[in-house]
């Protein structure tokens, strides 16, 4: 029981996370970028002949596995789809695409480090996940609600995702498992949570999901309100993208809005993978960066950097 000073504590964190919520309700649609953006984008096409020892082994192991039955665990997976999906996460590690208009943003950007660093450990993880309805990744314990297991294979209307039936599986299961206060008033997965604050992710939820999933040390500046206190966020960025692979944490309605200097809300709504980031002749930023299955290649200035980097986050997958 509470007295006192300690009960006044839990009813302010209360009310604190109430507020934050309902502050941040925009990022329900976080991921939704304009079609110009997407069609300006060029898809990254790996080839058979681009295969690294790593895939090799991968689809090795997928050769061995042959077919998949019927999952009594997920009633509405095509298993021969299935099955079609894992082997062209191997193939093509970044076409990876988290389907128009969901929230699923954050978990396909993480997704980078399995398909890149350990394909034939994920391709193990989601065979097992699929024919026993749970498996553990790292520290954490994947078993996922009948409801999310009933929804996997059904949802519809959302691009290349209506039929990657693997990720659908792989997105429902990360957000059915991971919580941030984002998803503190709706934490049960209902039809069409995918498109809300369900599944939805905060900072401090991006980089603990890279944690515990992968065991990987993280560095991360940033916040979901505050901007990081970066001098010049050029350099900063352009001294430690050869050290280790970094996500950024942005304002994707501001990159994209064609007249930057018109007031948008000032939050962070979108995660992405920094390729490259280089200045023009006339002091402008190339950045290059991974995001929808696409490589895309956006020029800004260094007081627009600024404005749409809310987090940034770098993850060394060396000891």
């Amino acid at each position: 029981m509470l007295y006192g000073a300690d009960k006044n504590k839990v009813k302010a964190g209360w009310f604190f996370r109430v507020a934050i919520s309902i502050l941040l309700l925009p990022l329900s649609l976080c991921c939704t970028i304009p079609a110009a953006a997407q069609d300006s984008a060029a898809i990254d096409r790996h080839t058979p002949d681009d295969i690294v020892p790593e895939r090799a082994l991968a689809l090795a192991f997928l050769d061995s596995v042959g077919s998949l039955p019927a999952s009594p665990h997920w009633p509405n997976i095509d298993p021969a789809l299935y099955y079609d999906n894992l082997r062209s996460f191997v193939l093509y590690p970044l076409r990876f695409y988290e389907g128009k208009g969901t929230n699923f943003c954050a978990y396909s950007a993480i997704t980078y480090i399995p398909l890149n660093y350990d394909p034939e450990g994920f391709a193990r993880f989601m065979v097992k996940l699929y024919l026993e309805g749970e498996a553990r990744m790292g520290s954490v314990e994947f078993k996922p609600s009948k409801a999310v297991r009933r929804e996997a294979g059904l949802i519809k209307y959302k691009g290349a995702l209506d039929i990657n039936h693997a990720g659908q599986i792989w997105f429902l299961s990360l957000a059915d498992t991971f919580k941030g206060y984002l998803n503190f008033f709706n934490r049960r997965f209902n039809k069409g949570d995918e498109n809300t604050l369900w599944a939805s992710t905060n900072f401090a939820k991006f980089n603990r999901m890279i944690r515990r999933l992968f065991g990987y040390k993280v560095k991360a500046r940033g916040s979901d309100i505050i901007r990081p206190w970066i001098k010049d966020t050029y350099s900063y960025l352009q001294e430690r993208i050869g050290r280790a692979p970094i996500f950024l944490y942005l304002n994707n309605r501001l990159l994209y809005n064609k007249k930057h200097e018109v007031t948008r809300m000032g939050i962070p709504t979108h995660y992405v993978l920094l390729l490259d980031i280089y200045k023009t002749p006339d002091d402008k930023i190339n950045i290059v960066y991974w995001d929808y299955g696409k490589k895309t290649l956006q020029q800004v200035t260094p007081r627009l950097l600024e404005k749409i980097i809310f987090g940034i986050t770098q993850f060394y997958p060396e000891p």
